[in-house]
């Protein structure tokens, strides 16, 4: 996609352009090719997949934090060593997201995805096993799993419904953020009919698990007819030929989208780990710390929708990087001075600016780069190390607050994140092409 072409992109365009394919210089081999051709023409069996896959995606993680207090209890961890819980599975986001496409050229995107399940079951079940160092091995496996699915993800849409890419990209996101919200919210209860923590956890991995089983039928007819040892992609004609393509670690306006998409990352994880947790420890009961959580997750929805819609039809981004990024500064604020008394006002503004920031940068990836070649490669170096930095917020707020004792030093750490975010998208929001002399 030539600059000139993102020019006035419609809705429709910019979402198809947002699904970067991990793939994109790879062509499947024959069986490979016809089998996905059979599952194409009767769609509904890979509809299910992709709708339980996504559910999946948060789940896991956005269940955890309404419980961290009865999780750390049990094993009597401080703030400090139990903020691993949730900053573990980010390092692994970070550290496995560059494997997805290698995997996926030697067994499939639907191997993958199906081990990726496999992996996120496997690792629900290890953080609820008695000992303590299985907790934090669940989690790592846990966090290996999602970053498959984030990696591989679009590229499934893209290529299986190439017309219908604005409306299945609405389904994956909604099926998303959905199973973030109803694990948030229904943690505590679960919790109380579960008889415990672990109750409530566990019964997550039956979702991985039942994904898995949907995904199992798909594996067994894209590798039917593959011989032994064959893998199931190879470079695509002309893949070879990019010895010209931009060097991103060079590149400062590559850095500047991928430090952007890092710390809108770290806010948004710290709230995944704390928010709960704050309203707790200003009073709040825990079903309800868990609600407005969980309504903080699904206002998400209207941010990640709008924003990157507005953010197609600009030539500049940075008046709404510096939008999203003062909405996540006032919910923060918000937290400073009444926590609980505008809980709910709180969570709307957070959500919008997290679901917002999300948005945007996930379009920056694609307004900023030349090629759908050049957007997978902002894409992997986004992902890995903007996931790489957001796994420092979780650990180092939870040890501000264990040394301070209180929520304020941590907050407002946010919210300079917050001020930095801003700086980032006044750079990354320019219109501007990696690779191009003045990026």
């Amino acid at each position: 996609m030539s600059p000139s072409q993102k020019e006035g992109l419609s809705t429709e365009e910019l979402i198809e352009a947002e699904l970067i394919d991990a793939e994109e210089d790879l062509a499947p081999s024959p069986p490979v090719n016809s089998a996905r051709r059979r599952l194409r023409a009767h769609p509904a069996l890979l509809l299910l997949g992709i709708v339980l896959a996504s559910l999946n995606m948060r789940a896991a993680l956005s269940g955890v934090s309404p419980v961290l207090k009865e999780i750390s209890d049990t094993f009597g961890m401080t703030s400090t060593v139990s903020s691993l819980v949730t900053t573990i599975p980010l390092i692994f986001m970070g550290v496995v997201s560059p494997l997805a496409p290698k995997l996926a050229r030697r067994w499939g995107t639907e191997t993958v995805l199906f081990g990726a399940l496999v992996l996120l079951a496997a690792g629900i079940a290890l953080r609820v096993a008695p000992p303590l160092v299985t907790l934090f091995a669940g989690c790592a496996v846990v966090g290996s799993g999602i970053a498959l699915l984030n990696v591989l993800m679009p590229g499934l849409i893209k290529r299986d419904f190439p017309d219908k890419a604005a409306s299945m990209t609405a389904l994956y996101s909604t099926a998303m953020i959905l199973g973030a919200t109803v694990s948030a919210a229904a943690a505590v209860p679960l919790e109380h009919a579960l008889g415990g923590w672990r109750g409530s956890l566990a019964s997550w991995g039956l979702l991985a698990v039942f994904a898995a089983v949907v995904w199992l039928p798909q594996v067994v007819l894209t590798r039917r007819g593959t011989r032994h040892g064959q893998p199931a992609a190879a470079p695509a004609p002309g893949a070879d030929g990019q010895a010209g393509a931009p060097k991103l670690m060079r590149s400062v306006l590559a850095w500047q989208v991928t430090l952007f998409m890092g710390s809108q990352s770290l806010v948004a994880y710290v709230t995944i780990a704390w928010l709960p947790t704050i309203f707790t420890d200003h009073g709040m009961s825990k079903a309800t710390a868990g609600l407005v959580f969980a309504f903080s997750t699904l206002m998400q929805m209207g941010g990640s929708f709008v924003v990157p819609t507005l953010a197609g039809r600009m030539r500049s981004q940075r008046l709404l990087c510096t939008a999203v990024a003062l909405f996540m500064a006032a919910g923060i604020s918000g937290l400073l001075i009444a926590p609980v008394g505008g809980a709910w006002l709180w969570a709307v503004l957070l959500g919008l600016g997290q679901g917002g920031a999300l948005g945007i940068a996930l379009t920056m990836m694609v307004l900023r780069s030349g090629d759908a070649h050049t957007a997978a490669r902002v894409s992997g170096m986004a992902q890995t190390w903007g996931y790489l930095l957001a796994a420092a917020g979780p650990l180092a707020l939870g040890a501000v607050h264990q040394a301070t004792g209180g929520w304020a030093v941590p907050l407002v750490l946010l919210l300079c994140v917050c001020a930095g975010l801003v700086l980032l998208g006044l750079g990354a929001g320019r219109d501007r092409r990696i690779g191009h002399a003045s990026a």
